[in-house]
């Protein structure tokens, strides 16, 4: 699966297909900001080399910004952070019998020197923000997409 809007800025990893309607969460938020996105089934545990072989050519491909997505164990975006230095945003996914907080404490729980940055439980659409939000920093065009965006939403609030 991957986003329409131009070159492939943010790379989208899930790790297990059960992932996918998440994913389609962030796809979908790039998209509208006109960021070009791939999604991409990598498992930190069943295909650790092909995580590697994907992060390691992420940047010569044009991605800025990796998004790893993963419950449970959530050991994916450490993974992905310990073979790139791209910015990797985590987002642990809801699942088994503690609900995602496993997954939580184990995305923010990185090594010094493994740096990921983490959104809620399920904040999918919060990851493609602060990707978008990464990227506007020098793409004045991001930037005036997510001004458009952040303006919208203001005003769905100021409602009298």
């Amino acid at each position: 699966m991957s986003g329409t809007n131009g070159p492939v800025r943010v790379g989208v990893v899930i790790g297990s297909p059960s992932d996918r309607p998440l994913a389609d969460k962030i796809v979908e938020a790039l998209t509208g900001l006109g960021i070009g996105c791939e999604v991409k089934v990598l498992s930190a545990h069943r295909t650790p080399d092909r995580v590697v072989t994907y992060v390691t050519a992420a940047e010569g491909r044009g991605i800025r910004v990796l998004i790893a997505c993963a419950g449970l164990a959530a050991h994916l975006a450490g993974v992905v952070a310990a073979h790139t230095l791209l910015p990797v945003i985590g987002v642990p996914v809801a699942g088994g019998t503690l609900g995602g907080l496993d997954a939580l404490l184990a995305t923010v729980q990185m090594p010094p020197g493994i740096p990921v940055a983490t959104v809620a439980i399920d904040g999918g659409r919060n990851a493609a923000i602060l990707a978008a939000r990464i990227l506007a920093l020098q793409d004045a065009t991001v930037r005036a997409a997510l001004e458009a965006a952040l303006l919208a939403d203001r005003a769905r609030y100021d409602q009298p």
